[in-house]
């Protein structure tokens, strides 16, 4: 039997989303969102076990079997054949309703350990059609090395681009219950916003630009976002003002901004500040590449 196995997996920040007014019909908005990935990572252990079984640290507020973890080894069995008889452990760092995709950075990982401990490659069809079903993000990481562009619901890969590792970068939270995912679209209904163009940030993500990467950050689900979380549109605000910031939104569905910075003393000073002053959680990382060497 294959003997236990350990990934760390990082969490992303949006470089462009943008969210359409439209609707599939299942329901879902059309979504434009090109991802990058950064530290803190979770690490994923697993291991041969008489049936499935997970478990978080710190433990999550919902049962194991509504996790994305539980779902994404439980439908991987099924697409391929398989017992799920694997126990899974997740050590935490990523924070949750964050903005960051913890939730579904763990399911990548779930899925990458899986195909390789089933033989099969992580980008198969198979695994790749298993993430979708898991839920919009998953499918980035089942390869997050590199920044990627999704489309559909967020699901589909539409282009991948170069490594874009080491480029200082400061996370910044404030205290309180963090974004819902779903309050926020729900939000954006009432008035939506025009979601852009991807294609100035492929182009900045293709040449390496980073002063243009900066410069064409998007995410027009936001503003939604921040009349739910006032909070969260002061951090983003207040990283903007900072010196040494080339740019900065808000993640996701918040609530953590996020700011490409011009050095990692930036990043550090400001993760300083906005701890000690704000009281404020604050990260100062790095993007990654496929080697996740910041983890």
């Amino acid at each position: 039997m294959p003997a236990a196995q350990r990934v760390v997996t990082p969490c992303k920040v949006n470089l462009h989303l943008g969210v359409h007014a439209e609707k599939d019909a299942k329901g879902y908005h059309r979504v434009d969102s090109i991802m990058l990935a950064v530290a803190p990572c979770d690490t994923v252990a697993v291991e041969d076990a008489p049936a499935l079984a997970v478990t978080h640290e710190p433990p999550l507020l919902v049962p194991a079997e509504k996790t994305t973890t539980w779902r994404a080894a439980l439908l991987l069995a099924e697409a391929l054949g398989k017992k799920p008889g694997v126990a899974v452990r997740v050590a935490c760092e990523i924070p949750e309703k964050a903005g960051l995709g913890g939730s579904s950075a763990d399911a990548g990982a779930v899925l990458r350990v899986l195909a390789a401990r089933w033989g099969v490659d992580p980008l198969d069809p198979h695994v790749v059609a298993v993430a979708r079903r898991v839920g919009a993000d998953v499918a980035f990481f089942l390869d997050p090395g590199r920044p990627a562009l999704m489309v559909g619901a967020g699901d589909e890969l539409r282009e991948t681009f170069p490594e874009l590792a080491g480029v200082p970068i400061v996370l910044v939270m404030p205290p309180g219950e963090g974004g819902s995912t779903k309050a926020a679209y729900d939000e954006f209904d009432r008035d939506p916003a025009d979601p852009g163009s991807y294609e100035p940030m492929c182009r900045a993500l293709r040449a390496g630009d980073v002063a243009a990467i900066a410069a064409n950050l998007r995410n027009n689900l936001a503003p939604a976002a921040e009349r739910l979380m006032p909070a969260m549109g002061e951090a983003e605000r207040w990283l903007h003002a900072q010196p040494g910031v080339l740019g900065a939104q808000v993640s996701g569905s918040g609530s953590c901004s996020f700011a490409i910075c011009e050095s990692a003393q930036v990043a550090d000073r400001i993760a300083r500040e906005a701890r000690d002053v704000h009281d404020w959680w604050a990260r100062a990382t790095f993007s990654l590449g496929a080697e996740g060497k910041f983890c």
